[in-house]
């Protein structure tokens, strides 16, 4: 077992994008942030939802309505949030001539309000550090999360120790290592192989010994249908509970927003089989398919937490509902 702490200084970012509790700060910041990651959605819905209208406006008949739901539905939200939007469009203004403006200020409303969340900040715990337990399937950009999530705790002033859980995958914990190195926090890892349920227990000895605010502890990729590796994070959680108990006190998820609707198909099960409290989606900015928030929102009934918006390590921003429906509709 192996424990790391980077003598490299990490750079500070001019401002921080949330609080210490992971809810936002500067609504205009994240705007910017959401609008920059939103650039490939956004130019689709632009041009197929102007291409709806013509300069005197459109009367708002079902034709108009069908044409509209099948351009949603081309971000991937998914059948029944597209729907919604339908519906309330049709609900403000069918039978009334309306403008491109008037459409998409409705719009914007009904996905706010569909994105609506009640805990969308990280735990802290009471006492001792809290344990954040970071599951999903591979290629989901799980790791490269981390890295981000830790950057994000370090930067608003947090102490924390990252667990290379992955220890079936040498890159995992040789790009987990580069981060903490960046960042300038401890690590703990194992040689190859290693239970990972040790590397769990290690890592949160080392920040209770440590004093530190956060452990951040990486899984290994995994599906739902396989339920070794499913019950292998059942063990996970039973280790951290016996060194703290209460813990883990966030199991989040990370997809792959540019896999669509197949990481909503892919992540079926997950969350009930792993105890999730909340999702990170990654890899946002690459995507055209930024409307896959809504289906994910909806199916899971889980947070969303954070969003990946680029490949830089300060590229993670706390998931703001208001900003992201201005962000995806709005320039």
């Amino acid at each position: 077992m192996a424990f790391w702490r980077s003598k490299i200084t990490p750079s500070q970012p001019e401002s921080n994008d949330a609080t210490p509790s992971g809810e936002p700060a500067g609504t205009g910041r994240l705007f910017s942030k959401f609008s920059n990651g939103l650039q490939k959605t956004r130019r689709v819905l632009g041009t197929d939802i102007r291409d709806l209208f013509k300069s005197e406006g459109r009367l708002v008949d079902e034709e108009f309505l069908n044409e509209l739901f099948a351009r949603l539905i081309r971000t991937d939200m998914g059948t029944g949030p597209a729907n919604k939007i339908r519906d309330e469009v049709a609900r403000q203004y069918r039978g009334r001539v309306v403008h491109l403006e008037e459409v998409i200020a409705t719009i914007t409303d009904e996905v706010r309000e569909q994105l609506r969340q009640d805990h969308g900040g990280l735990a802290k715990s009471d006492s001792g550090p809290t344990v954040v337990l970071v599951v999903g399937v591979n290629g989901s950009g799980k790791t490269t999360s981390i890295g981000k999530l830790a950057n994000h705790l370090n930067s608003i002033g947090h102490s924390l120790v990252l667990g290379a859980g992955d220890t079936f995958r040498a890159a995992a914990v040789e790009q987990l290592t580069i981060w903490a190195g960046r960042i300038g926090c401890e690590i703990v890892t194992g040689k190859s192989g290693v239970d990972p349920a040790s590397i769990a227990y290690q890592s949160v000895d080392k920040a209770i010994e440590l004093g530190s605010d956060y452990v951040i502890i990486d899984t290994a990729g995994r599906l739902q249908t396989q339920s070794n590796l499913m019950q292998e994070l059942q063990k996970i959680r039973k280790v951290i509970d016996k060194r703290l108990p209460g813990a883990p006190h966030e199991v989040l998820l990370v997809l792959d927003a540019t896999a669509g609707q197949n990481a909503i198909s892919q992540a079926k099960g997950f969350s009930a089989a792993a105890g999730c409290t909340g999702i990170v989606l990654a890899k946002l900015d690459g995507s055209a398919k930024g409307g896959v928030v809504l289906p994910i929102h909806e199916q899971f009934q889980l947070p969303v937490k954070f969003v990946g918006l680029g490949e830089g390590l300060t590229d993670m921003a706390a998931f703001d509902p208001d900003s992201f429906a201005e962000a995806l509709f709005q320039n």
